[in-house]
């Protein structure tokens, strides 16, 4: 059975800083203004990875990992990012071309922002994802954020909390009350269109801390014919300069 928060201790990008120094061994720092993180609900099997992000003129690669946020990647003027495949330029070899696998738009008021890629159904555009943008901002320490990405109606009992997420609506609970820590059931169901009744998804126990931003993203599985989820875990990042 999945654990809905604690899967991330198992897995995580444990390679992504050593992907980030330079060849002087160095950790670049983040990038400042308007950032965004990407997280993958599943891979294409013929995709690279690290992937090549283009930003504005900027191309730059990039880790990709199901259950952790990437490193921060900062966001051009017009606001778009694309995931990217260098190709060869029929017209001019000896210029670079590029076929566009995945592309996003970050609104202007969007300060922090996650972009969810999730297959995409072939096309002749030859996209492999298509992306979702979620602002970050009010999402704080102590928090989950349930996304529902399926057609169908998601249900969430935590604790003695019961929650509703209509299709491609998302929801944010706090459940702490105050403490750091806290240890709650959860029951995820989704609300079974032909037999009018709701039926579970899974079932567990789930620690959350005042340390750390959860998100679950609800998915319909095309392989398996059911609603799935994928959980990933947001770090509270501290600002010394302000005392935190």
């Amino acid at each position: 059975m999945k654990n809905l928060i604690l899967r991330l201790c198992l897995v995580c990008c444990a390679t992504t800083p050593l992907l980030a120094q330079d060849q002087a061994g160095v950790v670049p720092r983040e990038p400042k203004g308007r950032v965004a993180r990407f997280v993958y609900t599943s891979m294409p099997k013929d995709l690279e990875n690290p992937v090549t992000i283009m930003a504005g003129k900027e191309i730059q690669p990039l880790l990709l990992c199901k259950l952790s946020p990437s490193d921060p990647v900062k966001i051009p003027a017009d606001g778009i990012l694309r995931i990217v495949r260098k190709i060869e330029n029929q017209g001019d070899p000896t210029k670079p071309a590029y076929l566009t696998l995945a592309q996003a738009t970050i609104p202007e008021t969007v300060a922090e922002a996650i972009v969810i890629l999730m297959p995409a159904p072939k096309n002749p555009d030859g996209l492999l994802f298509r992306a979702k943008v979620q602002d970050l901002a009010g999402f704080k320490g102590g928090d989950t954020m349930f996304l529902n990405m399926t057609n169908l109606r998601i249900g969430v009992e935590l604790g003695k909390a019961k929650i509703e997420i209509k299709p491609g609506e998302d929801k944010i609970h706090n459940p702490l009350g105050g403490s750091e820590s806290v240890s709650l059931p959860i029951r995820l169901s989704y609300f079974h269109p032909e037999r009018k009744e709701w039926a579970m998804i899974t079932a567990s126990t789930v620690a959350l801390y005042s340390t750390r931003r959860e998100m679950c993203i609800f998915v319909w599985d095309s392989g398996f014919e059911r609603v799935d989820f994928e959980s990933i875990t947001f770090p509270v990042v501290k600002d010394p300069e302000n005392g935190g």
